[in-house]
């Protein structure tokens, strides 16, 4: 059982499904591109009662969590009581996520390279810290925001607004009861995601994603809208270097600590001229990310879950292959703000067929017509010999597509051939 809905549980339904082990996949709630390759199960992605008791009902031998609201939640924890195999970190261990504020003192604790920044939980003195800061200035609300809880201000007054919305007006809820204040740092970001059984860490290929709506960077921030695997810049030294002095002395912090991780452990990197610094640690695969990492591995998927799950993961050699990825993101008119659903979704049968199509927010009508049911619709992903192959690929498909008001960055991937 998959739990969660969007365009990261299709991707993982879909290479989960290339298992000689597997027999029957369920998702929970899933979305049109799921129902096509297991049965969708109607249950929301934080009804933990609910899911287990359907776990259970339905023989369960492996669960795998998606978002992070339910890892944030325990349902870890409540799958380990009902004695079902899940991959993903418990409710302790998932606050290298949920809590912003814990991740940021479990690296200063153990002098894990991050941003210089300082934690508020007063209104009034976050916003006194603010004016005495050099913009840019990035604000980070503590919890969990659906990927848009941090703010990068160029002036004190758009800081000042952040802050405003965060703490004082709650738009995150309870997330905004806390902020970091960091320093601006510049370079350029990548995304190492990382299997873990608690002692042993191995990264997956790394990846770059674009959060910002339009093209160049510009925009409100999203839940993202594209990415591509691997980024030139990133070389497999670096990959080691990140792994030694980031991935690596969380897990054994959390261990540590008593709060034992498993599951993905993955971080938010900025390569700067002299520095590698961790901005934050997620608790899961990355949304895009995965859809343009799993098409990249060769090694069966369930053989490294349950590798994790029963901590035997230095037994096993995973393998990739030395393509590239690119996935782009086609999103609701009107995303990241308000947006209408359930609009038809046209053109799947004029895609070139080795083209990978991961849905996210999209259902099955009556009529059995594909509509569109939420921001991020769909993930077009193409693999080439290069980047621009894929990326020329995925492009040349991407107009075939078409819902109203659909609307997509063309910049995905673009400077890594620039």
């Amino acid at each position: 059982m998959i739990i969660g809905g969007g365009g990261r549980e299709h991707a993982l339904a879909w290479k989960i499904a290339h298992s000689p082990r597997v027999g029957k996949i369920y998702v929970a709630p899933g979305n049109a591109g799921t129902a096509l390759i297991a049965e969708n199960v109607d249950l929301n992605a934080t009804d933990m009662e609910g899911l287990g008791k359907a776990a259970v009902d339905k023989g369960i031998d492996l669960a795998v969590v998606g978002p992070e609201v339910p890892l944030a939640s325990g349902i870890v924890d409540h799958f380990d009581n009902l004695a079902i195999p899940t991959f993903g970190p418990t409710k302790a261990a998932a606050r290298l996520e949920s809590s912003k504020v814990f991740a940021r003192e479990l690296m200063e604790r153990n002098g894990i390279p991050c941003p210089k920044g300082a934690v508020f939980s007063s209104y009034l003195e976050a916003r006194e810290y603010v004016r005495q800061q050099q913009p840019p200035i990035v604000v980070k609300a503590d919890g969990l925001a659906a990927g848009k809880g941090t703010v990068i201000a160029n002036s004190v007054r758009e800081a000042d607004e952040a802050l405003t919305e965060i703490m004082d007006a709650k738009a995150f809820g309870s997330a905004g009861d806390k902020v970091i204040i960091d320093e601006w740092v510049t370079g350029q970001e990548v995304s190492l995601i990382a299997f873990t059984d608690s002692q042993i860490v191995s990264p997956m290929v790394p990846a770059c994603d674009y959060k910002k709506i339009w093209d160049g960077d510009q925009g409100p921030n999203t839940g993202g809208m594209g990415s591509y695997s691997p980024p030139g810049f990133f070389s497999a030294e670096f990959v080691e270097k990140a792994t030694n002095s980031v991935l690596l002395p969380a897990v054994r912090a959390m261990a540590r600590e008593g709060t034992p991780y498993k599951g993905v452990i993955y971080a938010g990197l900025m390569v700067t001229d002299s520095e590698l610094l961790a901005l934050e640690f997620n608790a899961r695969f990355g949304d895009p990310e995965t859809q343009v990492i799993l098409p990249l591995l060769s090694t069966d998927l369930v053989e490294i879950l349950l590798a994790v799950i029963q901590g035997k993961l230095e037994q096993l050699t995973m393998k990739w292959t030395a393509n590239a990825c690119v996935g782009v993101v086609m999103a609701s008119a009107g995303y990241p703000g308000k947006y209408e659903t359930g609009y038809p979704i046209k053109g799947f049968d004029n895609l070139d067929e080795d083209l990978l199509v991961f849905h996210a927010g999209t259902r099955l009508g009556d009529d059995g017509q594909v509509r569109t049911n939420g921001g991020r619709v769909l993930t077009l992903v193409s693999v080439g010999k290069d980047m621009a192959e894929a990326r020329a690929r995925v492009y040349r498909n991407l107009p075939s597509i078409r819902f109203e008001g659909c609307h997509y960055r063309r910049d995905i991937a673009l400077r890594e051939i620039s």
